[in-house]
């Protein structure tokens, strides 16, 4: 394994050089938290995929295919036609609002009644992701080195965190451009082939297993449902989504690179699952499907591409970890302490006009996000559940109002808050009632929540028009701050 652990220390030692230069580099708050809003189309596609194909989609799509064949490819699939759709339909008016976080976009559209709440779910949500991502590091750091749970998210955490505190948006861009690379290798070029040609190729693979592995709806109807409602709508509002696009240099940037980035997504699911259906035929006896990814790497990969491969599910790992956790900071700080702070300097409880780094202030807040994300990550079990309960909450609360604020004019701040706290509170207390991993919680919370959207819209009198024109202003493009205005060098590539 020598040759091995070298290709993943040197892998681990790039990411911490890519810090160290992205801290040279951020030097405001857009170019802290966005990247200066400068990424050219090939680099925002490539941070694009490696932010939503993490550890569930290489680890988990693996296991899914081993579980159902084919058919186990449509978790990822669902997450590539959720982009594909934002980035159709959405990413160019979401990049000429020049905001930074969810919360901002609801306050521009409703009049700035409804961001804090909002930030709370989005906080939860975004927590929540980057610990199931956090935890992830257990499984792979065990396959290379043999060590414990604890210093196994210890380790991956705090790389993480390292250079994520170090550069924020521009450390995770060159990180994320290089896991890109490093996942398209090690598990598009390199395990893909070699798992096939282990299993003896598709025919014998159709030899060994039933008719149903083969099957493009195996997994079932109900299922691709939920993960449609969970992964493609979660696609279309998540702050760590959005923080990619708001990266773009033009809308036409965040259309078409992330059109790119939705189709590699597509061709990344149905690789895992074919991986997984020949692990199936390697070794049919796993005892859980979650283990097929390492064990055909583990077994069946010769010296040195072993490394490469486990260093793309590292990649995998690291790309969604970090995106979440700057996503998590950036609404923690932004959309939560900020609005306390400035509602305490405004009751006469502080200096509002005392300087504030605000790059400094947001570094600050990704080391102390990034080291609870750790230890909930050590008490924290079961992963399944806990990604569950933040997609459901995601979902259930705030589709809603962002769908409805980009799309129906008639929307109110009243009928925003009141889904946020329907849509909520249903989903806690039907997953309580059901159980984490029902579907009936997802159902009857979204459409409680659009349902009392509706309703209180329509019941309240319509947002002033003066805020409706500033929010059309802004979705032209026109009505941006002037410190937000396009940096003079693009990034391109």
């Amino acid at each position: 394994m020598a040759v091995d652990y070298a290709v993943i220390v040197v892998y681990l030692a790039g990411m911490l050089a890519m810090g160290w230069w992205g801290m040279r580099r951020a030097k405001s708050k857009s170019e802290f938290l966005v990247a200066g809003r400068r990424l050219g189309p090939w680099m925002y596609s490539g941070t694009m995929a490696a932010i939503v194909l993490g550890g569930a989609s290489t680890i988990g799509g693996v296991g899914l295919g081993y579980q159902y064949g084919l058919s186990g490819a449509w978790m990822v699939l669902t997450i590539g036609l959720g982009l594909l759709a934002l980035s159709v339909f959405f990413s160019a008016r979401i990049a000429r609002l020049k905001v930074y976080t969810v919360s901002e976009m609801l306050d521009l559209r409703y009049g700035g009644r409804a961001g804090i709440i909002s930030g709370v779910v989005m906080w939860a949500y975004t927590l929540m992701l980057a610990v199931t991502s956090t935890i992830a590091y257990a499984t792979i750091f065990d396959v290379l080195f043999d060590v414990n749970r604890t210093v196994a998210i210890v380790l991956g955490g705090a790389i993480v965190v390292a250079y994520s505190t170090l550069g924020g948006m521009w450390s995770i861009t060159l990180t994320d451009m290089v896991q890109f690379v490093v996942k398209t290798i090690g598990v598009l070029l390199l395990l893909l082939p070699i798992a096939v040609v282990k299993a003896g190729g598709f025919s014998e693979m159709k030899a060994q297993l039933p008719t149903e592995y083969f099957d493009p709806l195996g997994i079932g109807g109900e299922t691709i449902f939920t993960y449609v409602l969970i992964y493609t709508f979660g696609m279309l509002i998540g702050q760590d989504i959005w923080q990619r696009v708001f990266t773009a240099r033009s809308d036409r940037t965040a259309r078409w690179g992330g059109t790119v980035a939705g189709t590699y997504c597509l061709v990344y699911a149905i690789a895992g699952a074919v991986i997984g259906t020949a692990a199936k035929v390697m070794y049919p006896n796993l005892a859980s499907a979650d283990a097929a990814f390492a064990t055909i790497v583990k077994d069946e990969l010769p010296v040195g591409v072993r490394g490469l491969v486990l260093a793309a599910a590292l990649a995998a790992v690291m790309s969604t970890s970090s995106g979440a956790l700057i996503a998590c900071a950036t609404v923690a700080n932004n959309d939560i302490w900020s609005r306390l702070r400035g509602a305490v300097v405004r009751s006469g409880g502080g200096d509002g006009d005392e300087p504030h780094d605000e790059v400094k202030g947001n570094r600050a807040f990704i080391l102390i996000m990034g080291i609870a994300v750790i230890l909930i990550a050590i008490a924290l079990n079961d992963v399944v559940q806990a990604l569950t309960v933040a997609y459901n909450l995601l979902v259930g609360g705030l589709l809603v109002p962002i769908l409805g604020g980009l799309l129906w004019r008639r929307g109110t701040a009243a009928g925003a808050l009141s889904a946020v706290c329907v849509g909520g509170v249903a989903v806690i207390g039907l997953m309580a009632y059901y159980g984490i991993l029902a579907n009936q919680p997802i159902y009857y919370g979204l459409l409680s929540s659009l349902a009392v959207y509706v309703v209180v819209s329509l019941a309240t009198p319509p947002t002033d028009a003066a805020v409706l024109a500033a929010w059309r202003e802004r979705l032209a493009g026109r009505g941006a701050p002037e410190a937000e205005a396009p940096a003079p060098e693009p990034v391109t590539t």
